[in-house]
């Protein structure tokens, strides 16, 4: 009872109390590659946002897209937005100006937000998996297995899991001490970085964030991994080649996207956090938290026609509109 009392006290202290600040080194040790960078990551951004808003406007506005597959792109597109905007507006800051400062709140704010988006995005893609074995496996019964109110409750779930997984991990780094000098060696709270500041003992935080994180990847995993084992099962029974061309194309979008996605994650996990790889870290979580929010929308609108045909639409509606 004391040491849980002990505990609170410490994390109401943390929150209310603490007043430290945490300095992010981001890029410093290149000055001269600050202002290339800066344009770079504004560029990507900027495509991010109007990429991924394009996605939901186009799902939104054409009745042919309102199908499982495009109700979830469209929460995936959302996500994208949300992970990029909780880092990129941070790390553009830090880029132009010399105060590189963030609060103790801020800081673990970041956190919180950048981790349920990550965590809500792996479930999503997993729940994405689920619907191509469906459309592809048993595709007259699709609209029925794949009801509004399941993929409704789905998402749901996915938003849910998130937050308590992101809520669970941050109340356990709001038990640690930070003694100063609170360097991050990174341009956004990430966990490792914000553990390489802390003064007292991680092991607890550690493993919680361990396998929080080992179970949502291995999960995650298993559905895609065996949704496309019966996917490719259902393909190669398949008599025609027109069938197999078509359960290609339903799927190649979603299988880009995963691949890339966890790619990354289990590289990062496999780098060690060790001083030699800390600009390999950065660099690696760059291009998962400010370039595959890019390249989700890119993927699904290039190899999708009916996508590229609403694009077209609305473009040419508005040409319409302006020349009349």
């Amino acid at each position: 009872m004391m040491k849980l009392r002990s505990r609170l006290l410490l994390i109401l202290r943390n929150l209310f109390v603490y007043e430290a600040l945490f300095i992010l080194l981001g890029f410093s040790e290149y000055p001269h590659l600050q202002a290339p960078l800066f344009l770079v990551f504004l560029t990507i951004y900027t495509v991010t946002l109007v990429g991924n808003l394009g996605i939901i406007v186009v799902v939104r506005t054409n009745p042919k897209l309102h199908t499982p597959m495009y109700f979830f792109l469209s929460h995936l597109s959302f996500l994208d937005i949300c992970s990029s905007s909780v880092f990129t507006p941070k790390l553009l800051e830090i880029l132009v100006v010399d105060d590189r400062a963030i609060s103790f709140k801020g800081c673990m704010a970041q956190f919180f937000f950048g981790c349920a988006f990550v965590i809500t995005e792996t479930s999503m893609l997993a729940v994405m998996a689920c619907d191509r074995f469906v459309a592809v496996c048993n595709p007259l019964l699709c609209t029925v297995a794949m009801s509004p109110k399941l993929c409704t409750l789905l998402v749901a779930g996915t938003y849910s899991w998130g937050r308590i997984c992101s809520l669970t991990i941050t109340y356990s780094l709001l038990e640690l001490s930070f003694c100063g000098p609170n360097l991050i060696h990174h341009f956004g709270c990430e966990y490792p970085a914000i553990i390489s500041a802390s003064c007292s003992d991680p092991y607890l935080s550690q493993r919680t964030c361990f396998i929080i994180s080992t179970l949502n990847e291995a999960c995650s995993l298993l559905i895609i991994l065996s949704s496309y084992v019966f996917i490719v099962v259902t393909v190669i029974r398949m008599p025609s080649a027109g069938g197999l061309q078509k359960a290609f194309s339903t799927c190649a979008s979603h299988l880009t996207a995963t691949t890339i996605f966890h790619g990354t994650v289990l590289f990062l996990y496999c780098v060690s956090n060790s001083k030699s790889s800390w600009l390999l870290v950065k660099v690696a979580t760059v291009f998962f938290i400010v370039l595959i929010p890019m390249l989700n929308p890119l993927i699904y609108s290039l190899r999708n026609k009916d996508v590229k045909e609403t694009v077209r639409s609305l473009i040419n509606t508005k040409l319409l509109s302006h020349s009349i």
